[in-house]
């Protein structure tokens, strides 16, 4: 199933997004709380705004250098564990929504990643339990200001700056995602091309690390790392996540 939020004559709702991705069927409230009863509403998904399809509720946690190779490119070791970073909720932003890149850097990068979207508050989940608390999974750009990331001790100002998390285009809500293709595309041109198989700790070892640290709560959502090809984005590019069982998230990208 896969769950949408979207903007109809101002007003946001959520929606299930038909097979075909041709329509969106209206359902009463918010998902994470009064599950899924339809209205009854329907819209052409053209007709439609996309917004991104969670605001987390407290937060965004990032997992960094979860690919090897990726590590490598940017000429880091492979972490012992997972390498955890905070992004606010403010970071956010939708599909189609630009990205406004921030003054202070001169380098922003790209980092198409899976999502994982928390169903239900959980602190300390066995792996085994994982599949218990996972709403769904939807595709996020995880846009990193370098230059700001080299030169504070924390990474508060070069991860969470606002737009940094573009999410969407929906929560895909039934997905095996052992091994998925997930690619980036700058201006139409492939520059990620990678799997989930290859990542150095899978999502449920992600999921169950990070509640050991945090409560997660209904909306928070974790980035599970980026395959190799990162690079930077300028004004005036387009930068496109597809993750395979998902869909496909494109921004824009702007200097303001």
């Amino acid at each position: 199933m896969r769950i949408a939020r979207f903007v109809v004559d101002a007003e946001p709702l959520y929606g299930v997004v038909d097979d075909a991705a041709e329509n969106v069927r209206v359902i009463k409230g918010d998902p994470f709380f009064n599950g899924v009863e339809f209205t009854g509403q329907s819209h052409p998904l053209d007709d439609v705004r996309l917004l991104a399809p969670i605001i987390p509720r407290s937060k965004v946690v990032g997992i960094g250098r979860n690919y090897a190779e990726h590590a490598k490119e940017l000429g880091n070791e492979v972490p012992a564990s997972p390498l955890m970073f905070l992004k606010p909720n403010t970071s956010v932003i939708g599909p189609g929504d630009p990205i406004a890149l921030p003054e202070f850097s001169d380098e922003v990068s790209y980092e198409a990643e899976l999502a994982v979207v928390i169903g239900r508050i959980c602190k300390d989940v066995p792996e085994e339990r994982v599949d218990e608390v996972i709403f769904g999974y939807t595709c996020a750009n995880d846009l990193t200001a370098r230059d700001a990331q080299r030169t504070d001790n924390q990474w508060a100002r070069a991860k969470g700056f606002d737009g940094s998390a573009p999410l969407g285009p929906w929560i895909e809500t039934e997905l095996d995602v052992e091994d998925l293709g997930v690619q980036g595309r700058l201006n139409g041109k492939l520059v990620q091309d990678g799997r989930t198989s290859q990542m150095i700790w899978g999502v449920k070892a992600l999921v169950s690390y990070v509640s050991q640290a945090f409560t997660l709560l209904p909306g928070d959502v974790i980035l599970t790392g980026t395959p190799a090809g990162v690079g930077l984005v300028t004004e005036g590019d387009r930068y496109e996540v597809e993750i395979e069982g998902i869909g496909t998230l494109s921004n824009p990208i702007v200097r303001r």
